[in-house]
């Protein structure tokens, strides 16, 4: 299906994900990339601008689980 956009489409080719928690705990997905180091050096960048949210860097689970 075309435009679909789903973490099991994308999670092989960007699994990692950089995650924003903001002042009343909602979290929110800021970015998908392809490497760990990318996916950091995202996270420390944003994490810079000193606000209050917190920024980090996790892995994407497939929808598929056995």
């Amino acid at each position: 299906m075309l435009g679909r956009d789903t973490m099991s489409d994308s999670t092989a080719a960007l699994p990692w994900l950089v995650i924003r928690q903001d002042d009343n705990g909602n979290r929110y997905r800021v970015g998908k990339y392809a490497t760990q180091g990318e996916a950091q050096r995202m996270a420390d960048k944003l994490d810079e601008h000193g606000h209050k949210q917190l920024y980090w860097v996790e892995r994407a689970e497939s929808s598929t689980r056995p």
